[in-house]
Formats: structure tokens, C-alpha cells, sequence
């Protein structure tokens, strides 16, 4: 017999499974719920109907399952009853189930299935327990045939992965397609780690910067760089869960390239942490090096006492410990440049001194900002649309337009600004400031003040042993 109970309020429980592809969909399942609760004179208000998305078998990676148990357990009880179309749809698991149905037991909440009644008394629970076993049972069954089919598919030779980013899938185990506008982010990563020699955690932000996007639509991290550079499909080699081939896609990436990338990659020899380089950190890291061995001296010690040694020294490769201190440093390679400057020859000295990487890197992100410009002019199409079709108020309309019409304006100044020419006429350092006020202003980046002296100097050897600077430098 099926239950009669009088139910003040009740609440709907709407799911779909991830492969089920005969069950019901959500508005179906809501509608035959709903016509039960009519029947039963059981009220569903709009705000107790929980709709699942695709969901898997957990009720960990269920929020909405996970809302409405804690509304029911909440003090005050505003439900009393939940339905769902079928005991499948509230757990696909006995003991899940069981777990569940006791805490709401103890509220006086219970479970209604609309489309399998069950009878009062034991007998009606025991046929409860049978339902949930063959639903648990077809679950994992399901669960193991979905597997076995992909295998199989790997096994010859399908596309069934989820494209990676530069690539778009085509459906039915075919070839993945190259997505020419999410591939020039990727040939820009792999050109910045090749050629440029970028550590990923410099590559991620400077994607950042360009307004580039991983392929969900995030922002870049160190992580998702590396697995782009690591990644075997862009060379031809598809893999999935330990099986791969030679897929038949379109490739622009070697085999030898894609080998001593992770010969690289593997080698330990680039920066694996995101802090800045040891050439960000001060502007002489990389210009100052040791006489004996010509390594990079490293900036070290504490706050208060910074000191630049020899690496080797410290790694035990030379005997002779070769440092010096940082304002030891810095006082003597500006006094020094301040009296060249003044008695040999005027430096020349520029605003923004262009680096040879700028220049196509400035095309990059000139791009990207006509990229933006473009989406703006398609957005602003959408809301005189939605204006049109009475979706959207004139008010509404206006404020839209007016937020966009910023935007735009943004976009374009920085477009201008970066079709300014770069400034090529020499100015003596002289006629803006002098060397000690340039290098010791905190408002100039260290990288900036690093170019500039990269300009005109070679490198600056430091012998510890007569305790003197050598420079390198050009004059002309």
C-alpha cells in the first residue's frame, strides 16, 4: 500500500547521472514530482527545489545534496518530506543511503520516491534495500563497462581525452583539431621557455600580463606552464591512463624539440619556486661575477647585512671565498660610473632602455589588447540586443553601455601608449640626474636599473685578493 501521510512542506531533490543516458531529465523529473506532491497535498516551495548538475556517486561532490541535508537538520525544520523521482537519485550507494536517511530520520524528515511506492511496515523497508542494492549494483557495473569501453577505444587508437589547450575535439574518437587563437598562447610559452630561457614561474606571469588564459579560463600558475611544456600531444604522442600512440593530429612541435625540452625540464637547471630570479633581486645580480671562476656572484646574509658571494665558492667547487658587501658594492660601481661620466665620456642614457625581447613582446601585447577591443565591440552588441528584445531596461542598457564604453577607453589608451616610438636620442645621464640619485631612487625597478647598466657594461670581475673591481664596459 502506498504511504498516506499528511506533509505540511516537503522539498525536491533533482539529479543526473553522469552516463544514464535513459533516465529522465531534470525538468521531466520535477514535473512528475510535482504532480506527486499535488496529489498528496504536500507544498514544494521554489526555494526547496535542489537541482543537481551532472553529479558523480559521492554526495561529497553533490553541494546542492549537501545544502538541503543541512536545511532539513537545521532548527528549524522547515520540510518535512523530500522527493525525488527515484532512490537512485537520492544515493547510488546502500550504505550512503542508509547513513543519510537515519540523520534524517532523527529530524522526522523521510525520502518518498514517486516511482517506486513502497508498502508500510518492514516488509516496505526490505523492499527499500532491495531497490538501493540494484541501484549500487547497476552503478558499479555501469561504472565498470564505461571503463572497459574507454580502454578498448585507447586501445585503437580514439581520441577521447579532454583537448588540451591550442586543440578543439571533434566528437566520435576523431583527431583533434589545432584552435589557431588558443595556439598562439601555446607557441608563446614554449617560445619563451625555449628560446628566451624564461623560468615557468616568469612565463606564467608574463602570460598574465598579455591577458592570455589557460583553457577553462584562469589565470596562469608555474603548474599548468609546466604541464603545457611537458604535455606529449603537442609532439604527436596521445596518451590516456597508461596507454599511448602516435596520433594522426596536427603537430608543430618536433619530437627532437619536445625530447630536449624535457632533457631541460628534467635536468633541474631551471627555477622550480616562484620567488624572482636572482636577476630581479638586485639591479648588479648578473653583472657582478667573480674573477677566479666567472660565476655570477649571489646575493646573501641577512636584512641588515647583505653580502654578494661566489656560488661556486659556497658549493666548495674553488677554495677561496670571494665576497663582498652589498653597500661596498654599490658605492663603489656608482663612484666609479659618476667619474667616468663626468671625465671620459657621457654615457648615454634612456628613459625606457628597449631590451631586444620588448619588441616582440610589445607586438604580443599589442594584440592582445585589439584581441580585448574586439570582445568589447561584440558585448556591446549583445546588450543593444538584449535592450531591443525588451531583455534589458533603458536604464540597464545605459549602464552597461557606460561601463563598457570605460573599458573601451582603457583598451585604447594602452594601445596608444604602446604605439608611441621608443625615444632613440641620447640624453646624458647628467641632464636627468646623476648616476647615484638614478641607481639609489626607490621609484626605478631593479630590473630597469639592470638594463641600463647591461647597455654599457659587459660584466664587473671582483678580485678578492687585491680587493678590486674590474669593469668591462663599452664607451663611446
Amino acid at each position: 500500500m502506498e504511504q498516506k501521510r499528511a506533509f505540511s512542506a516537503g522539498a525536491l531533490y533533482i539529479r543526473v547521472s553522469t552516463h544514464s543516458q535513459d533516465e529522465l531529465s531534470p525538468d521531466a523529473q520535477k514535473r512528475l514530482c510535482l504532480e506527486y506532491a499535488k496529489a498528496n497535498h504536500i507544498h514544494i516551495p521554489e526555494d526547496f527545489i535542489f537541482t543537481e548538475s551532472i553529479s558523480g556517486r559521492s554526495a561529497e561532490k553533490r553541494p546542492e545534496f549537501q545544502k538541503m541535508i543541512a536545511l532539513a537538520k537545521s532548527s528549524a525544520h522547515p520540510f518535512s518530506v523530500i522527493l525525488v523521482w527515484k532512490f537512485s537519485r537520492f544515493a547510488r550507494n546502500q550504505e550512503e543511503s542508509i547513513v543519510y536517511k537515519s540523520m534524517l530520520k532523527k529530524d522526522n524528515v523521510e525520502v518518498i520516491s514517486v516511482s517506486e511506492p513502497l508498502a508500510d511496515g518492514p516488509f516496505g523497508t526490505l523492499i527499500e534495500r532491495i531497490i538501493e542494492w540494484m541501484d549500487e549494483y547497476y552503478s558499479i557495473r555501469l561504472s565498470g563497462e564505461v571503463k572497459r569501453g574507454m580502454k578498448e577505444k585507447a586501445l585503437r587508437q580514439g581520441y577521447q581525452t579532454c583537448p588540451c589547450l591550442g586543440y578543439d575535439a571533434v566528437g566520435k574518437g576523431r583527431p583533434f583539431v589545432i584552435n589557431e587563437k588558443e595556439f598562439e598562447t601555446v607557441a608563446f610559452i614554449m617560445e619563451q621557455f625555449d628560446s628566451c630561457h624564461l623560468s615557468p614561474s616568469r612565463i606564467a606571469r608574463l602570460c598574465n600580463s598579455l591577458s592570455y588564459r589557460t583553457k577553462r579560463g584562469n589565470p596562469f600558475d608555474r603548474r599548468a606552464i609546466i604541464r603545457i611544456l611537458e604535455n606529449p600531444f603537442y609532439a604527436g604522442t596521445v596518451t590516456w591512463n597508461g596507454i599511448s600512440f602516435e596520433g594522426s593530429h596536427e603537430t608543430r612541435l618536433s619530437k627532437e624539440q619536445y625530447e630536449a625540452r624535457m632533457k631541460i625540464l628534467h635536468s633541474g637547471k631551471i627555477s622550480h619556486d616562484s620567488t624572482p630570479s636572482s636577476s630581479e633581486k638586485h639591479w648588479l645580480s648578473g653583472i657582478l661575477k667573480c674573477s677566479l671562476c666567472r660565476a655570477i656572484l649571489a646575493i646573501g646574509g641577512s636584512k641588515n647585512c647583505r653580502v654578494f658571494t661566489c656560488w661556486k665558492y659556497a658549493k666548495g667547487i674553488h677554495a677561496t671565498p670571494v665576497n663582498i658587501s652589498l653597500k661596498k658594492a654599490e658605492a663603489s660601481v656608482l663612484t666609479y660610473f659618476q667619474w667616468v661620466s663626468e671625465n671620459i665620456s657621457p654615457f648615454l642614457f634612456y628613459e625606457a632602455f628597449p631590451s631586444a625581447d620588448s619588441f616582440p613582446l610589445k607586438l604580443r601585447e599589442e594584440k592582445a589588447l585589439k584581441q580585448q577591443l574586439e570582445n568589447l565591440a561584440l558585448r556591446n552588441q549583445r546588450i543593444k540586443e538584449a535592450y531591443e528584445s525588451g531583455i534589458d531596461t533603458l536604464v540597464e542598457y545605459r549602464e552597461n553601455k557606460l561601463r563598457l564604453q570605460e573599458q573601451k577607453t582603457e583598451l585604447e589608451n594602452k594601445l596608444h601608449r604602446l604605439s608611441l616610438p621608443v625615444s632613440q636620442t641620447p640624453v646624458p645621464p647628467s641632464s636627468l640626474s646623476s648616476f647615484d640619485e638614478f641607481f639609489q631612487n626607490p621609484q626605478i625597478s631593479n630590473e630597469k636599473k639592470r638594463l641600463f647598466l647591461q647597455s654599457f657594461t659587459d660584466e664587473i670581475l671582483f678580485d678578492k685578493a687585491s680587493n678590486t673591481l674590474y669593469f668591462d664596459i663599452f664607451i663611446s
